[in-house]
């Protein structure tokens, strides 16, 4: 659980990396219509839950370092939430609010306010800065209200109000920051990982031929619920046959077929950060022999790449790694011809493998966070979590022999850098060929 002492610490530095006299506004998320008067689930704004916590939509956090002006050495943010008020015929309607006192003391702000009068205090607030630190772009509505409260400060000068002349984009701070996880998000991380491993168990166990996909993401979400993650981070893929081939499949709706492999990809969501794993097996419990050969194959792939993971290395030299045995693999087995050397300069391995080999992972599931660095590959450090993901595809119509049309694997794991090396977030989720075997005629044979 985060503390208010890691989301206070998390405001200060983002004050101590903004030019002096700044301001920074942060909106939450907004609650969106599923159907005339219903709405989808809520789920906070990343930005936003990443520097209070508060959990509520509608609300706005204001954070200063206008002190800094007058003593650069010394700089304490000032952090103000705009939020609803208490509200007793709406919470009998849609369920309980902190209200501006009780969400100042609860999330320990310098002040809060009521959502009423955000338009009022951010012109006061506002004046005077230098520079507005703002996601442009993000959030249309909150676009409107900032750029018509500028106007609105550019055409007071008579009043003696002063715009700030600078608007910076927060994100490149924000986004720098949520790169590295604490340990308290590292321990929520590792949690989330091993909830959605036990979805991923209960999935291979439940398997089997007539079942339907949206059997096993029933099983899935379930378990997830059942350890306190309601929600999953993404949609879940359960892809039998040749949907595994389809990479965002999230349909989900057809029949487990016997001689079949089915490719799940799912995470949980735990106090907003996500999990991401994904786990290929047959549904009789038993590879076929082709099945066998390009699931290993993917296998050794993320073996190659592990070994690259350290800090130093980059994400094209793990992708490099696995791209290099995946290639070997397929001319190998003859789904490519030709040399090492001319597959790799013609990327003929992208008819198979189209997709990066990982990452970031975080509070969003494709987490925040440059690649690069001044144009280049930058480096990995500890700290940072990513995941590592090679697959092989091979589409119903692929111009290869008969028997290894329609077959899609991908194995996915979460990794945290560390100081020395990673760890595996998620190896107790099986993998291996002998593993998923053994589990899943442990289950078939009513030995569990």
């Amino acid at each position: 659980m985060l503390t208010n002492t890691e989301f206070s610490s998390r405001r200060q530095q983002l004050a101590q990396g903004m030019l002096p006299n700044s301001i920074c506004l942060i909106p939450a998320a907004q609650l969106v219509t599923r159907s005339r008067d219903t709405e989808y689930a809520f789920r906070q704004d990343s930005y936003f839950h990443y520097l209070c916590g508060f959990p509520e939509p509608q609300a706005w956090l204001v954070l200063s370092n206008q002190n800094r002006a007058k003593n650069p050495k010394t700089v304490k943010s000032l952090s103000i939430l705009f939020c609803l008020d208490k509200d007793e015929q709406a919470e009998i309607w849609q369920g309980r609010r902190f209200g501006p006192r009780q969400a100042k003391k609860h999330f320990e702000l310098d002040k809060a306010f009521s959502l009423d009068e955000l338009d009022e205090h951010l012109l006061e607030l506002l004046d005077g800065h230098d520079n507005l630190y703002f996601a442009q772009g993000h959030n249309t509505e909150a676009d409107e209200l900032v750029f018509a409260l500028l106007q609105a400060l550019r055409e007071a000068p008579k009043q003696s109000m002063q715009a700030p002349a600078n608007l910076v984009d927060v994100r490149p701070l924000l986004d720098e920051m949520r790169l590295f996880k604490s340990p308290a998000e590292i321990a929520i991380m590792r949690e989330a990982a091993q909830i959605s491993g036990k979805a991923h168990i209960r999935a291979m166990e439940s398997a089997k031929a007539g079942l339907n996909e949206y059997h096993l993401e029933a099983h899935i979400h379930h378990e997830f619920a059942m350890h306190g993650a309601k929600n999953p981070a993404y949609g879940t893929i359960v892809g039998s046959g040749v949907n595994a081939c389809i990479l965002h499949y999230t349909q989900n709706n057809q029949t487990l077929n016997a001689g079949d492999l089915v490719l799940i990809d799912a995470g949980c969501e735990l106090q907003g950060y996500a999990a991401d794993i994904t786990r290929t097996f047959p549904v009789s419990g038993q590879f076929s022999a082709a099945q066998k050969q390009l699931y290993q194959l993917v296998l050794d792939a993320q073996s190659a790449a592990l070994v690259q993971v350290k800090p130093g290395s980059t994400f094209k030299q793990i992708g490099d790694a696995a791209i290099k045995v995946i290639t070997q693999g397929l001319i190998d087995l003859g789904l490519l011809s030709g040399s090492l050397a001319f597959n790799l300069d013609k990327q003929l391995y992208r008819d198979f493998f189209m997709h990066g080999i990982g990452h970031w992972l975080g509070l969003d599931v494709h987490d925040v966070g440059h690649y690069k660095i001044a144009g280049q590959d930058r480096s990995l450090q500890a700290g940072m979590v990513l995941t590592i993901e090679p697959g092989i595809y091979v589409a119903p119509d692929a111009d290869v022999d008969d028997c290894w049309l329609g077959i899609g694997i991908r194995i996915e794991d979460n990794v945290l850098l560390t100081d020395d090396g990673f760890e595996n977030l998620t190896q107790a989720t099986p993998k291996t060929i002998v593993d998923i075997e053994s589990l899943m005629a442990h289950q078939q044979n009513g030995k569990s």
